[in-house]
């Protein structure tokens, strides 16, 4: 007979239960007490919870990484066309900035187109007339024909002087109010036009100079080359407070030192002198006067504040006036300030040399108590430093004008009261 072994034979140690065919197996329990599954072995449960981690962390990371991918994707190709739109609507609110300022003040920069009579030397060293003729560009400041342009763009000599407008109407009854001496450093003139074929002219808007810091965008408008009228180009600045000696290529003026100017990258082409140079509210900063001509994208210009002085006396009196104050002096660097021991490093330094005396005997300045050695720092609220020097600083008064002069003598602040006359020469 065979013996069947017992379940606690079936688990006893060492021994192994072999089956030819499956054993249904049976489950016998009390009524109302939960079935026991058949026990797993422990390293089985083991391996099948490890099996079933791995495929739960792949699933999840393929599904997190295509997820985050599409997402990564999606965000990616919404911050390019973003940052693509973004920057075409820059460009288009900028080119319609642009356009926009140079309609509204375009009409009324005009080109300036000069005669004059010079002299020459023949073969045989006798002096020939010559009769000449340049272009050079202004802008309207009052509605009764009244513009500003350089100096050097109506020199001495100029017999006849017509401008056209931006329409292309010409005005050939032109006159020369005035224009500061060879040997200002300020270089403007001022012209009238006598018969307005009963038009009513738009003058521009004078901005405030002193604002303007590097990087501010700039827009320079001019006759360009004495034939491209109102071309307009523009540019940042790019520098302030250069001082510059400047001369016409041919030689005929003479050089002249120019003081506290703009320096701007905006193109300022033969021709462009005396035109308006623009911040982006389409207001006057400056007036294109000089270009670096070794050099490209370095022009010069003006600042507007120096020259309202100045501005004021025409469209007040009908006449150029230039404030005067009579004294000779340097404007003090670091440098400057230490050869001369001064306590101060910036401001006008009052010193004789070549021959001139510091202070002008009977001038506003003597009659202030003005002395040799005296370091203006201040006019009014105005600070002498490098962005205005004295003369610029000057230029913002009229004639007749009471200023108070703050003072450094002998290690001491004082203040000085002057009257401002009127330039000799003038």
């Amino acid at each position: 007979m065979k013996e069947t072994p017992t379940r606690s034979d079936k688990n006893a140690p060492g021994m192994a239960t072999f089956s030819t065919r499956p054993e249904r197996p049976y489950n016998l329990r009390l009524p109302g007490v939960p079935a026991k599954r058949p026990a797993t072995p422990r390293f089985l449960k083991t391996r099948l919870a490890s099996i079933l981690g791995v495929i739960l962390i792949c699933f999840a990371t393929g599904f997190g990484g295509g997820w985050l991918g599409a997402h990564s994707y999606n965000n990616g190709n919404r911050m390019l066309a973003s940052s693509t739109a973004a920057k075409q609507q820059y460009v288009s609110d900028e080119s319609s900035l642009i356009s926009s300022i140079a309609k509204n003040v375009g009409q009324s920069v005009v080109s300036v187109d000069v005669q004059g009579q010079s002299t020459t030397q023949d073969f045989f060293g006798f002096s020939q007339p010559q009769t000449t003729e340049a272009a050079g560009t202004g802008f309207i400041i009052s509605s009764d024909g009244i513009i500003v342009t350089n100096r050097h763009v109506v020199p001495s000599g100029t017999t006849s002087v017509s401008v056209t407008m931006a329409d292309g109407t010409t005005f050939d009854k032109v006159q020369v109010i005035g224009r500061t001496p060879d040997s200002s450093s300020q270089d403007v003139a001022f012209l009238k036009i006598g018969d307005l074929k009963g038009r009513t002219l738009s003058p521009l808007t004078l901005g405030d100079s002193s604002k303007m810091q590097v990087g501010d965008r700039v827009i320079a408008i001019g006759n360009a080359l004495g034939q491209f009228q109102n071309t307009v180009t523009s540019g940042i600045i790019s520098g302030y407070g250069r001082d510059v000696t400047a001369g016409d290529q041919s030689g005929s003026q003479g050089n002249e030192n120019l003081t506290d100017l703009f320096q701007t990258d905006a193109a300022i082409n033969e021709g462009n002198s005396g035109g308006p140079l623009v911040n982006i509210n389409g207001e006057v900063i400056g007036i294109n006067t000089a270009i670096a001509s070794n050099a490209q994208n370095i022009g010069f210009a003006q600042p507007i504040n120096d020259m309202k002085g100045l501005i004021s006396s025409v469209l007040g009196g009908g006449k150029l006036e230039q404030p005067y104050l009579g004294v000779r002096y340097v404007s003090l660097t670091n440098d400057l300030a230490k050869e001369f021991n001064l306590k101060p490093t910036r401001g006008a330094y009052i010193t004789s040399g070549s021959g001139q005396d510091a202070v002008v005997s009977g001038s506003p300045a003597d009659k202030a108590g003005l002395a040799d050695h005296d370091v203006i720092t201040k006019v009014n609220n105005i600070t002498i430093d490098d962005k205005t020097s004295l003369t610029a600083a000057l230029s913002r008064f009229k004639v007749g004008d009471k200023v108070t002069l703050t003072i450094v003598r002998d290690g001491k602040t004082i203040t000085k009261d002057a009257i401002l006359g009127a330039a000799p020469n003038s």
